[in-house]
Formats: structure tokens, C-alpha cells, sequence
């Protein structure tokens, strides 16, 4: 089956220039090459702590930031140096923050017809025709679209905002952050809503977040990055279930439990490593209680031996069930 998504030693390098009369400093990588297959129907999971490359990721896979190496393939067409429009016709972005995200000097209506005009080319009719179905695929009144984006709640603008991704007919979302500037009743509105239209139009979800328990209840798969590189790639119940990477562990050591004290796991406090100064082997190393000389003189690539991944020396382990 051909991949809905594939990214091959895909990075971002940010240049950080010269200095007037010596040389050019060292770009700072934001993203380490990631190679990596989404399936269709899939819904991928991303976390990881702030500046940990979840959001650089996710602009290079929209076209917002070219790649500096790497290639990215949707449906098996290379699209990675491809016409923008041809980017938003396969893959739309839903922004963290519904209401900014959205332009404040245009009507709903001028913001849901700018895809169906650039993209698709669509005349007026068509273009009343679609948003009309749009808007009842995610429960909104057609009465909506001659308001501006500050006479809505925060739920109501993330489902406008996944309406304007809809809009375009993409197949694949990137959904940054969608739930996390809602009231924790409406995340659940727009969570279920989201599993409603991924099973209805067949969509692939890459769902970006730092809620460990949002992500494990919507994912099929996890991705776990740190300092840009990708540590651990699993099944979503085994990658907090049995976490074989530190790193994965602290993460779900450190999310806050209802009834369980809090407590700072052992490396959470440790400063994260210096992005203009990155360290030589495991960038995890300073915070791991089981770094050796190996893990700080070498760096780990991601296994490939079994669906759970992990680029560590020294993984947890856990006995067969």
C-alpha cells in the first residue's frame, strides 16, 4: 500500500548568517533527518517538549518552510519543491489558536471561498454549493458566514478553521495543537468531531501536542521527538504503556495525574541542550540517568528491527507478555 505520507531524511537548517568580518556562522537544525511513513487512514501522533521541531515539522509537510534536505511525498507524488497550490490541495493545516488564525477583516464566507477559488478554481455557485456541505459535515449554521471571526467562541472558530481545511478536499490535516486553547468540554466536542470526520471522509491526521493523554486517546501511532531528532516511534498503547526511550519516560512520568501527587521525575529539571551549541552523541544524554561515555561520545539512530522503535543505547526493557 502506498503511503498516504512519506518523508525521507527530511531537516531544517535556519542560516544564523556572518559576522562582519568573519565567517559565516553555523545554521542552527532545527529538525534532524527524519524518515518516516504515515499510512492512509492513520492518525499520527507528535509530541514532545516546547523547541523540540514538532511545528518546524509541520510547516516544511504544508509548505510554509522549504526543507533544507530531504523529500516529502504524498500519495506517492514527490511534492517537496511542487506549485504551493498543488501542497494545499493534498494536505491543509488547523492552527492552535482557531480565533488568530483566521482573518479578522473577513467575513466567514471570505475566508471559507479563498481555497475554493485558488485551489479549485470554483465559480459562485459551486462555491455556495460547498460550503453549504461543509459547514453541515461539521455542524455549523450557514447563518455563520456573514459574521467575523471575534463573534465566535473558541469552539465554534477551530470548527471553522477545520472547515476551511475541508474546504480545499485535502486528505491529510495537520492538526497543531487543534484542542489546546479550548475549555476541556469543548476539546472533547472537537475531538469527536475530528474522529467523526477522519472515519466518514477517510482522512490522515499527523496530531501535533504536549497532552499526552489527548494524544494517546487519538492516535494509532507515536512519534516522540527531542532537540529534533526522533527517539521513539510506536503504537500509541505501547509507547506509554512500555516507553523504551528516558525520554518518552520522563514525558509521561512528568504529565500531572488526577490523584497522584506531583512529583519532578529525575532529569526533568536539567536545562535543555543549547540549540547554537548542540552537544556531541545523545542530545539526551546530560538528563539521562543512564548515559554512559558511549551515549556522549556517539549518536543513536532509530531501529527498524520491530514496529517499536527507538534510538537509544541503552532502551528500557520489558518482559514478554
Amino acid at each position: 500500500m502506498t503511503p498516504a505520507l512519506r518523508l525521507e531524511a527530511l531537516s531544517k537548517t535556519f542560516p544564523r548568517g556572518r559576522t562582519l568580518f568573519g565567517p559565516e556562522k553555523p545554521g542552527v537544525r532545527a529538525v534532524q533527518p527524519v524518515t518516516l511513513d504515515v499510512a492512509p487512514g492513520e492518525t499520527l501522533g507528535i509530541v514532545g517538549e516546547s523547541g523540540c521541531g514538532k511545528s518546524t515539522l509541520a510547516r516544511m509537510l504544508v509548505g510554509l518552510l522549504e526543507p533544507t534536505t530531504g523529500t516529502i511525498q504524498i500519495e506517492g507524488a514527490a511534492l517537496d519543491k511542487a506549485d504551493p497550490a498543488e501542497f494545499g490541495k493534498r494536505i491543509q493545516y488547523v492552527f492552535q489558536d482557531p480565533i488568530s488564525s483566521l482573518n479578522p477583516r473577513k467575513t466567514i464566507r471570505q475566508i471559507m471561498e479563498a481555497p475554493l477559488k485558488l485551489l479549485h478554481g470554483m465559480d459562485k455557485g459551486q462555491r455556495a454549493a460547498r460550503i453549504a456541505e461543509i459547514f453541515d459535515t461539521v455542524s455549523l449554521r450557514e447563518e455563520f458566514l456573514d459574521r467575523y471571526p471575534h463573534e465566535f467562541s473558541g469552539g465554534q472558530a477551530q470548527r471553522i478553521g477545520i472547515a476551511r481545511a475541508l474546504a480545499a478536499e485535502a486528505r491529510i490535516l495537520i492538526l497543531d495543537e487543534p484542542v489546546s486553547a479550548l475549555d476541556v468540554s469543548v476539546q472533547a466536542q472537537v475531538l469527536n468531531l475530528l474522529s467523526d470526520l477522519k472515519a466518514r471522509l477517510g482522512l490522515t491526521y499527523l496530531f501535533i501536542s504536549h497532552d499526552l493523554a489527548v494524544v494517546e486517546a487519538v492516535s494509532d501511532r507515536i512519534a516522540v521527538l527531542y532537540f529534533g531528532s526522533l527517539v521513539e516511534l510506536g503504537k500509541a498503547e505501547d509507547v506509554f504503556r512500555v516507553p523504551r526511550h528516558p525520554y518518552t519516560r520522563l514525558l509521561a512520568e512528568s504529565a500531572p495525574v488526577v490523584g497522584r501527587a506531583l512529583a519532578a521525575p529525575e532529569g526533568s529539571e536539567t536545562e535543555l541542550p543549547d540549540p547554537l551549541n548542540p552537544p556531541v552523541g545523545c542530545a539526551f544524554a546530560a538528563r539521562c540517568p543512564r548515559a554512559t561515555d558511549r551515549c556522549r561520545a556517539e549518536v543513536p539512530v532509530l531501529d527498524s528491527g520491530s514496529g517499536h522503535c527507538v534510538a537509544c543505547f541503552h532502551p528500557f526493557t520489558y518482559p514478554t507478555r
